[in-house]
């Protein structure tokens, strides 16, 4: 009976092991392509991520990309990110998205259909005082959804923690 006992113990510290190990390499496997993406949109943005903060926000209209130093006497990173906003809100209008298909390694949801319906999407350029943000807008139903989903893509894939649902507006 004993016997039976450890080799009943043994094969559940065995199950459990194995049953953790893949929990654990997903992990770490995820941890892992977080931070190859980090290292690209570094590249690709021509500004230090760890030294920024990025928020993509969703709004009834369509949504913005917000990028500040988290420094405020970091002048080059706020012209960078400046300098970098300016250029998305350029080649989104023109309906190219090299740099979030480099950044995520993939198409970003929601590309293909902003691509398609470029024309009914206005990317609004602005910077603020510790960075900028491309407001996007759009009275397109079909463009509205493809730019929600780009934008919670980005939630997700930056873990901004900002809110993936859109905020109403307490008059409407």
């Amino acid at each position: 009976m004993r016997a039976s006992r450890n080799s009943i113990a043994r094969t559940g510290a065995v199950l459990i092991f194995a049953a953790v190990l893949p929990c654990t390499s997903f992990a770490q496997n995820e941890e892992q392509k977080h931070h190859e993406m980090v290292e690209r949109g570094d590249a690709a943005m021509g500004f230090d991520a760890a030294r920024t903060t990025h928020h993509f926000l969703l709004s009834e209209s369509g949504g913005s990309i917000e990028a500040s130093a988290n420094d405020p006497t970091d002048v080059a990173s706020r012209d960078a990110i400046r300098h970098h906003m300016a250029h998305i809100a350029q080649k989104f209008k023109a309906g190219e998205f090299d740099i979030p298909m480099f950044v995520h390694d993939q198409v970003p949801p929601g590309v293909p259909a902003m691509k398609r319906l470029k024309s009914a999407i206005s990317y609004k350029y602005s910077a603020t005082s510790s960075g900028a943000r491309v407001t996007i807008s759009t009275k397109n139903h079909e463009a509205l959804a493809a730019i929600h989903d780009f934008l919670r893509f980005q939630i997700e894939e930056h873990q901004t923690g900002d809110p993936t649902e859109v905020p109403r507006n307490p008059s409407s």
